[in-house]
């Protein structure tokens, strides 16, 4: 979506909260059917793992239209509420409109990604990520470009991208590569498979509401700067994005080796698990962010036609959020590992702290004194206050595991392998 205008790069903006929400209906079913799945191949319970992924993938296709549906009849007021300035608003409404009809293929990409990462396919679920995004990479200049439709023509690339991330699953599916069989049959609203997937997907779908809610807060509060304030969001939150998905990406293979070992109580696999996750993390995750942060100024220049108040404002935010970015790997990696191990309180806590308990009261303070800069730091700020939250929850859980790995033993009268 590089060089819109400001106006067009504000609709951009404006709409990423709702399309998180949307992303979150697929995360509530398929994250909490993958960490539950994971667990069940475990233990080689078969039977039960198709059900779950039966249930999760129909269930998450139905309320995901539903909320479609809904959003698209009070798209005006939903807009107004997530930060669309008037200047943006016709812009916004037609993004906006295209890019959340076609989100359903989304929910079922966001649900298949995570039950196909369940069953060790991460190759897959990465294929099917990266053929969508370069695919989007590709079409957006030509849509927006050589067609001439504008802010129109990013949402229609976007739609294309997902249809066809879509038809890459469809493909394994129908190849039946997948070890679950997806039949409406099998789909079973037992209390028992609902409450797994839902004390999983529950946080899950929490972490989404407060990504939209904190992205939502941030636009809010730049609009008060201008256009150019609200518009250099965008891109930021864009790029961050990018950086937070390919995180995301890896820990998906990360995931079910986490999910089956503590299932199995093979703790010496997890400890492995968890150590090769939180070093290639954060390895990535300081080569990104300090690229954001020595760039900030050339990045922030391709998504304008020449705003300098945009890059300007731009720039210092990616700095800042590049910076803080080091320490996301390290939480990541927790934050998902509490949700595998069905421990859903302290995942739910964990989820929440970084775009929640710690941002919220971040940003209702800091722009109140230091102005747009206020703004500006609000995330870094809350990305080392929650890293601070994990270092103590980590140091926790490992204390209980290493309990447990020990009981085990003794119960058992040989040492775990």
């Amino acid at each position: 979506v590089g060089g819109l205008g400001t106006d067009q790069m504000g609709a951009v903006t404006v709409a990423f909260p709702l399309g998180q929400i949307v992303v979150g209906l697929g995360l509530l079913f398929g994250n909490g059917a993958a960490a539950y799945l994971s667990r069940l191949l475990g233990r080689g319970d078969k039977d039960t793992a198709d059900k779950v992924a039966s249930t999760a993938l129909y269930s998450s296709v139905l309320i995901g239209a539903i909320v479609i549906i809904g959003s698209v009849i009070f798209l005006k007021p939903i807009l107004n509420q997530i930060g669309a300035l008037e200047s943006v608003m016709p812009y916004a409404i037609t993004y906006t409109s295209i890019y959340i009809t076609f989100s359903i293929f989304n929910v079922f990409n966001v649900t298949m990604n995570n039950i196909v990462s369940s069953e060790g396919a991460a190759k897959t679920a990465m294929c099917a990520l990266m053929v969508g995004a370069v695919l989007n990479v590709i079409l957006d200049p030509i849509f927006i470009y050589v067609l001439n439709l504008g802010v129109a023509g990013a949402a229609i690339a976007t739609a294309i991208s997902q249809v066809i991330s879509t038809v890459v699953y469809l493909c394994y599916i129908f190849r039946k590569k997948s070890i679950f069989h997806f039949r409406m049959k099998d789909c079973c609203f037992s209390k028992e498979i609902m409450s797994e997937i839902l004390k999983i997907g529950i946080p899950t779908l929490l972490f989404q509401v407060l990504t939209s809610m904190s992205i939502s807060m941030i636009n809010n509060g730049a609009k008060e700067y201008g256009g150019s304030a609200l518009a250099a969001m965008g891109p930021l939150t864009k790029i961050m994005s990018m950086g937070t998905l390919i995180v995301f990406g890896f820990l998906k293979g990360f995931q079910p080796i986490a999910g089956f070992s503590y299932g199995a109580k093979k703790f010496s696999r997890l400890y492995e698990a968890i150590k090769t996750s939180v070093l290639w993390s954060t390895i990535f995750c300081v080569v990104f962010g300090l690229i954001a942060a020595i760039f900030p100024s050339q990045i922030m220049a391709l998504f304008t036609k020449g705003d300098t108040e945009m890059i300007q404002i731009g720039a210092a935010a990616l700095r800042a959020n590049g910076l803080s970015f080091i320490l996301f790997g390290f939480y990541t990696v927790y934050s998902f590992l509490f949700l595998v191990m069905g421990k859903a309180k302290e995942g739910c806590f964990l989820g929440a702290c970084r775009q929640g308990i710690c941002f919220v009261p971040v940003i209702w303070f800091l722009p109140g004194v230091l102005g747009l800069n206020g703004v500006i730091y609000s995330q870094p700020v809350a990305d080392v206050l929650a890293a601070i939250i994990t270092v103590f929850m980590a140091l926790n859980l490992h204390k209980k595991l290493s309990a447990e790995e020990s009981r085990m033993a003794l119960q058992s009268g040989t040492p775990e392998k």
